[in-house]
C-alpha cells in the first residue's frame, strides 16, 4: 500500500472526494491515495478481542505507528487515538464500538479491527469475529484472564475462529507471565503455546526471547536489536523451546520423524506447521510485550503475517440459494459477493456500511442485489476505513474489508449479490438485549424526531431494539445494559439533537374476577328530543388463567333486538381494555347478556354499549376482583460458585426455581419462574452478584394473582402516574 500525500483542492475536485465535506465523525480527509490490491493470500483480516482495560486500542496504535501508517503513537489517556475518535470514547477513555486500520506490512496487508471490551458493546464483537480470520486476544499481564476474555473465547471457540494471545503490560508493576500463562493453559486448556518469554520484569521489561529462533529481541534503544540469550534465564529458554518444538513436530508425522532421527526442523517448516494448527483453530500462539512502550509489537505483527490464516485458506463461502445449502469461491475473479458487518449512522455523510468482500472485486458505481429488501443497490464510491477517516479506492477485491455510504435500505448482516444470483450469508447472531429505557420526549419537536433518529441509531447498533408497549403506553429502548443505553441518549442528542427523559418502565399488570357476579347495565338520557335508553343485565365469570375473554349472548324473546348485542360486547370490551377496579386491563373473564330493557324509539346501538359498559363495571365490583402480575421465565448461566448466591437472590425475588443442570466450562444453568416487576433492573443486579460472569435469557411465561399484600402498592403507583 502506498500511504496517503495531501493535495490541494483543485486537484482533489478534479479526482476523487471523500464521502462529504462536512466536519462529521467521518471526516473530510482530502487525500488521494494509490493503494496496491492485495490478493487474499496476502491480506489478514485480524480482530482484537479482550478485556475492557486490557489495551486493545493501545496495542492497535502501537501496530499502526510501528508500520509507519502514522506519525506518532495515540493514546487513550489524552484522546488522541486513530481508532476511538468518538466523543463519548475520549471522554469516558474506553473503546464503545468497532472500529478499523488497515495496514502494511512485510508486502501483506492486514486489516485490524479494534473491538470494545466493556460487556454493554459486545455485540460489535459479535461482529468483528464474523468478518475476521483470525481473533487476537489481549491479556493484561497484570490483571490476567478476566472474565469478559474468557467469555469472547468461549465464542470464538464456538464459531471456530483461529486465535492467538498478546500478553501486554509486561512493563507495569504487578506484572507476570508465568501468573498469566498459567492462567490462560487453566482456562483455555491444550493448544496454549508460548512462543515468546519476556526478558526482564516489571519497570525492566525490555525485550522479549523468541523461542523458534533461541535468539534475543531487546528495544533498549526503541527498535528491536538482536542480541544473545540473557545468561540467567538460558536453562529456562532452551527448556521451553525443546516443549514448543516437540509440541509442533507432532501434529505432522513426517516432521515428527526426521525430529526424532535427530534432524531440527527448520524455522520455515516450523512455522508452516504451526500456521495449520492455527488455522485449524487447534494451536493458540502466545506472544508478549507492551503496547505502551511499544516493546515486541512488531513481532506480534510479524507472527499475524507469518502463521495468521489468509481468506484465502477458508476461500469457499457457505450461502443459500433458496432453501439450499451451496458453496462459492471466494476468488477475486469470481461473482461479486459482499456480507454488511457493521453501520454506522453519520448525521452529514447519512449511512456507512462496512462490508467484507466474500468474492469477486467490487468497484464504483457497481449495481448488487440485496437478498434481504430484494432492492438493488449501487455502489457509487467505495472506500477504506482509517478511524474515521475515508479513503476512497477503486477497487477490492475478494478478502479484503471496505465501506460504501449511502446506500438505501441496506442495514448491518445484509448480503449484496448479483442480481442474477440472489443467495445469502448467515448472518450475524447478537445477544438478545438485557435492560430497557423507557423514553420520553422533552419537547414536540423532539417527539416529532425521535422515532426517525432511533431508527438510525438501531440500524449502526443492532444490539438494541426499540418497542412501543401499547398497553402500558411507553416507548422502550431495549440494549445491553446501563451503560449502553446511557451512551445511545447522548449520541440521540449530540448526532441528532433530540432530548428524552426517562421514565421507570411499567409492569403490564392486569385484573380478573375470582368469583361469579351479575348486574344491571341501565343508560337512560332523556334531551328534550330523542332520548338514548337501554338496558342490559349481565353475569361475569372466572375463565381459566389465559382464556382471554369469552362474551355469550343468552337472550330470548326479543328483550334486546339482535342488531344490538354487537354493541353490548363492544361496550363490555372497550371498558375491559380501559381497566378495572385498579385501572388495568380486565382479562381472563366470560360475560353473559341474559336479559334487557329496550325502547322502540330511544334504544340504539350507542345506548346499548353504554348499558354494556355500566353493567360490566358494576358486576366486577361484586365479582372479588384480583390483580394479575407477569411472571417471566428466566435461564441463568453462572459460575457453580455463584449458583447458590443467584438462587438466594431469586428467592427474595419471589422467584421459583424449577431446577439446575450443569453446562460447558464449568458452569450452572438455573431455570426460575420469577414475577416480571422483581427483574426490571436484573441485567445490573446479576453482573454485580457474578462479577460479570452471569448471563441470562428471559421470556413472558404466565400471569399469576399478586400478593393481597403487594395490591395496594401496586394501586398506589397508578395513581401517582395518573
Amino acid at each position: 500500500m502506498t500511504y496517503p500525500q495531501t493535495f490541494g483542492p483543485d486537484l482533489q475536485r478534479n479526482r476523487l472526494a471523500d464521502f462529504t465535506n462536512l466536519q462529521g465523525p467521518i471526516k473530510q480527509s482530502w487525500r488521494l491515495i494509490t493503494v496496491k490490491v492485495y490478493p487474499p493470500e496476502k491480506i489478514r483480516n485480524v480482530v482484537l478481542v479482550g478485556h475492557n482495560g486490557a489495551g486493545k486500542t493501545t496495542l492497535a496504535e502501537a501496530l499502526l505507528y510501528r508500520a509507519g501508517a502514522v506519525t506518532r503513537q495515540g493514546t487513550v489517556e489524552d484522546g488522541s487515538t486513530l481508532l476511538d475518535y468518538d466523543d463519548e470514547e475520549h471522554k469516558r477513555g474506553m473503546s464503545m464500538s468497532l472500529a478499523m486500520s488497515p495496514f502494511e506490512w512485510h508486502d501483506h496487508k492486514i486489516n485490524l479491527i479494534d473491538t470494545p471490551g466493556y460487556p454493554d458493546f459486545i455485540g460489535d464483537v459479535h461482529a468483528g469475529l464474523r468478518i475476521a480470520d483470525l481473533a487476537v486476544f489481549v491479556v493484561s499481564a497484570v490483571d490476567g484472564v478476566e472474565v469478559q476474555t474468557e467469555k469472547i473465547w468461549h465464542l470464538a471457540a464456538a464459531l471456530g475462529i483461529p486465535r492467538m494471545i498478546f500478553v501486554n503490560k509486561l512493563d507495569k508493576e504487578r506484572a507476570s507471565f508465568d501468573r498469566t500463562l498459567a492462567e490462560l493453559r487453566d482456562r483455555f486448556g491444550a493448544g496454549i503455546a508460548p512462543l515468546e518469554l519476556p526478558i526482564g520484569s516489571e519497570a525492566s521489561f525490555h525485550g522479549v526471547a523468541d523461542l523458534l529462533t533461541d535468539t534475543a529481541f531487546v528495544y533498549d534503544s526503541g527498535s528491536a536489536q538482536k542480541a544473545a540469550i540473557p545468561e540467567e534465564m538460558e536453562a529456562r529458554e532452551h527448556e521451553v523451546h525443546d516443549n514448543l518444538v516437540e509440541g509442533i513436530v507432532v501434529a505432522d508425522d513426517q516432521l515428527l520423524e526426521r525430529y526424532l532421527e535427530g534432524d531440527v526442523p527448520s524455522l520455515a517448516e516450523l512455522e508452516k506447521v504451526m500456521g495449520v494448527g492455527v488455522a485449524n483453530a487447534t494451536v493458540f500462539p502466545v506472544v508478549c510485550g507492551s503496547a505502551i512502550g511499544p516493546i515486541a509489537v512488531d513481532r506480534l505483527a510479524n507472527f499475524i503475517v507469518e502463521i495468521g490464516p489468509s481468506p484465502k485458506i477458508s476461500a469457499k463461502v457457505s450461502v443459500t440459494a433458496g432453501d439450499e445449502e451451496v458453496e462459492i469461491e471466494g476468488s477475486p475473479s469470481g461473482d461479486p459477493l459482499a456480507f454488511v458487518f457493521k453501520t454506522i449512522a453519520d448525521p452529514y455523510v447519512g449511512q456507512i456500511s462496512m462490508f467484507r468482500v466474500l468474492s469477486g472485486t467490487l468497484k464504483p458505481d457497481m449495481s448488487l442485489h440485496n437478498s434481504r429488501s430484494g432492492k438493488d443497490e449501487r455502489l457509487a464510491k467505495i472506500a477504506y476505513l482509517t478511524g474515521k477517516e475515508s479513503h476512497l479506492i477503486d477497487s477490492i477485491p475478494a478478502g479484503d474489508i471496505g465501506a460504501v455510504a449511502k446506500l438505501s435500505d441496506t442495514r448491518t448482516g445484509d448480503t449484496l449479490a448479483p442480481k442474477n444470483k440472489p443467495v445469502t450469508v448467515n448472518g450475524i447472531e447478537r445477544p438478545a438485549p438485557v435492560l430497557a429505557a423507557a423514553l420520553v420526549a422533552k419537547t414536540q419537536a423532539d417527539e416529532d424526531k425521535l422515532a426517525t433518529s432511533l431508527r438510525r441509531l438501531i440500524e449502526e447498533d443492532s444490539a438494541l431494539e426499540l418497542e412501543r408497549n401499547d398497553e402500558t403506553k411507553q416507548t422502550l429502548l431495549h440494549g445491553m445494559g446501563e451503560l449502553h443505553l446511557a451512551i445511545t441518549l447522548e449520541k440521540l442528542s449530540r448526532k441528532f439533537g433530540v432530548e428524552v427523559d426517562t421514565e421507570d418502565v411499567r409492569v403490564p399488570y392486569r385484573e380478573t374476577v375470582s368469583r361469579p357476579a351479575q348486574a344491571e347495565g341501565k343508560f337512560k338520557k332523556q334531551s328534550g328530543g330523542r332520548g338514548q335508553f337501554g338496558v342490559a343485565f349481565l353475569k361475569v365469570e372466572p375463565l381459566p388463567r389465559g382464556e382471554g375473554f369469552e362474551f355469550v349472548d343468552e337472550i330470548k324473546g326479543g328483550s334486546i333486538p339482535r342488531q344490538f348485542i354487537p354493541a353490548v360486547e363492544q361496550g363490555v370490551r372497550e371498558t375491559m381494555g380501559r381497566g378495572g377496579v385498579h385501572g388495568y386491563p380486565v382479562v381472563d373473564v366470560r360475560v353473559r347478556v341474559y336479559d334487557g330493557k329496550y325502547h322502540a324509539v330511544d334504544s340504539s346501538e350507542m345506548s346499548f354499549k353504554m348499558a354494556g359498559s355500566i353493567g360490566f363495571k358494576a358486576a366486577m365490583q361484586d365479582s372479588g376482583p384480583i390483580m394479575l402480575e407477569p411472571i417471566s421465565r428466566m435461564e441463568i448461566t453462572v459460575p457453580s460458585d455463584y449458583q447458590g448466591d443467584v438462587m438466594g437472590d431469586l428467592s427474595s425475588r419471589r422467584g421459583q426455581v424449577q431446577g439446575t443442570e450443569a453446562v460447558a466450562n464449568g458452569m450452572q444453568r438455573i431455570i426460575a419462574n420469577v414475577p416480571t416487576s422483581e427483574i426490571m433492573r436484573y441485567a445490573v443486579d446479576l453482573r454485580s452478584i457474578s462479577h460479570g460472569w452471569g448471563s441470562f435469557k428471559v421470556q413472558h411465561d404466565q400471569y399469576a394473582e399478586l400478593p393481597a399484600h403487594l395490591v395496594a402498592k401496586v394501586a398506589q403507583s397508578v395513581d401517582e402516574d395518573d
